[in-house]
């Protein structure tokens, strides 16, 4: 029995019931024609998400990504440094003091996993200072994810990943040239760093770094040239500033540009984050439509769950979902798949 089918069968009242039904949304969405767009807060990466994610990113499932910087970054670090990260079992019982220890070990606690400083952040920042210093002297300017993609794709770390690179989420995203979002760069450990080097004076200034705000308005440009081809949908993993930079995009179009363009298509976020109307990350889906964000057609789902234990359900079943599309054209004698 596949993740479909099981779910099909079992996931049948309550949250499981959301978890089908925006399954099959998701599915119902991208067999008309519609593309998703995905966003990641938290530490979905150092959870691994790309064990799921990239076969998405390869089959044309997820179109376009919102993410932190933390991320973006941490799917590198599990490429190249996996067998040497930590797993704490028992993180709920550590002392202080055993936080001391790991802490002088280099080992950076995310929950249950952790992430080795040297073999991680050191071994990536060094070729991304060497393509810092190349765009200076090219005068070139580029968004993180875009240093990102450079570093992937030139092959300098390929000797040393430790996992299957099919696992990789963010190279998945650099073949297939994916643009990714990544509001806030500066929260995270490569964003620290890229400050440190400016302040070191290893780098001029911070002119070959594309801001927050360019970002915005690439994504205007995406959204405006997209949403008059496709119906565009919103899967949000988490709340913060992932979800919250995107999401604006209509509003911002419609009512400071005051342009005109379809909404939001489709809208799920699986989020833990108590129901709340004074939390971005705790809204009801609802209260989007006061800000023009979504209609009240838009199909919208909030599953009340923890996303690493629910992105991959959902992502399987868009997969099975796929595959089973492919079946019956195959059956019935054409050669298009879905």
């Amino acid at each position: 029995m596949n993740i479909k089918t099981f779910i099909d069968h079992h996931y049948r009242h309550f949250n499981a019931a959301v978890v089908k039904d925006a399954s099959q949304a998701y599915v119902a969405h991208l067999e008309k024609g519609g593309k998703m767009l995905l966003t990641m807060a938290g530490a979905m990466s150092t959870a691994e998400l790309g064990v799921s994610l990239a076969e998405m990113i390869r089959q044309d499932k997820v179109h376009a990504i919102t993410c932190t910087g933390a991320n973006l970054e941490e799917d590198i670090f599990n490429l190249v440094a996996h067998d040497e990260y930590v797993r704490i079992p028992n993180y709920r019982e550590l002392t202080a003091e055993q936080e001391v220890e790991l802490r002088d070990k280099g080992m950076n606690r995310v929950t249950d996993t952790c992430i080795p400083e040297e073999s991680a952040f050191r071994k990536v920042e060094k070729p991304l200072l060497d393509l810092y210093k190349k765009a200076e002297k090219e005068n070139a300017r580029y968004f993180p994810y875009e240093y990102m993609y450079q570093l992937l794709l030139s092959g300098v770390l390929k000797d040393s990943y430790q996992i299957d690179p099919k696992d990789s989420w963010l190279l998945a995203a650099a073949e297939k040239n994916l643009p990714i979002w990544t509001p806030g760069w500066e929260d995270s450990t490569m964003g620290n760093i890229f400050v440190s080097h400016i302040y070191k004076k290893d780098i001029k200034g911070y002119g070959i770094m594309k801001s927050g705000l360019e970002a915005m308005e690439k994504l205007i440009h995406w959204y405006i040239d997209e949403s008059e081809k496709n119906s565009l949908g919103f899967f949000q993993i988490g709340g913060g500033i992932a979800g919250d930079f995107t999401i604006c995009v209509v509003p911002l179009i419609e009512q400071d540009i005051k342009g005109h363009v379809k909404c939001w298509d489709y809208f799920c976020q699986i989020s833990d984050s108590t129901t709340s109307y004074g939390s971005y990350s705790g809204a009801v889906p609802n209260e989007k439509i006061t800000w023009g964000k979504i209609t009240p057609e838009t199909p919208r789902f909030v599953i009340e769950s923890d996303a690493s234990i629910v992105a991959p359900l959902v992502f399987q079943y868009v997969l099975d979902s796929g595959a089973h599309v492919q079946e019956r054209e195959l059956v019935s004698g054409k050669s298009k798949t879905t």
